[in-house]
């Protein structure tokens, strides 16, 4: 069985820097950040987070909405991009 590819689109390359944009915004870490995400439900490591933030993971819709609750905006602010905030 091939591996499926990596490619991620516009949309998933826009919402990894938003995240990025809007936890340092926040003045939180990468392991903080996975933490509340983790206390939320949604295991996440600081190397998850990490590949995300860098468009080297793709991000799925639940953690897109995980990262969107721990960052306390929707996750409509992190797919529009940051000038959404």
């Amino acid at each position: 069985m091939a591996a499926r590819s990596l490619e991620i689109g516009p949309a998933g390359i826009r919402a990894a820097r938003t995240i990025e944009i809007i936890r340092t915004q926040r003045g939180l870490a990468q392991r903080q950040l996975a933490d509340r995400v983790t206390a939320l439900g949604r295991p996440m490591s600081n190397t998850m987070l990490s590949r995300i933030e860098r468009a080297q993971r793709r991000c799925d819709v639940d953690d897109l909405a995980a990262i969107a609750e721990a960052l306390a905006v929707s996750p409509l602010v992190l797919l529009r991009g940051p000038s959404a905030t």
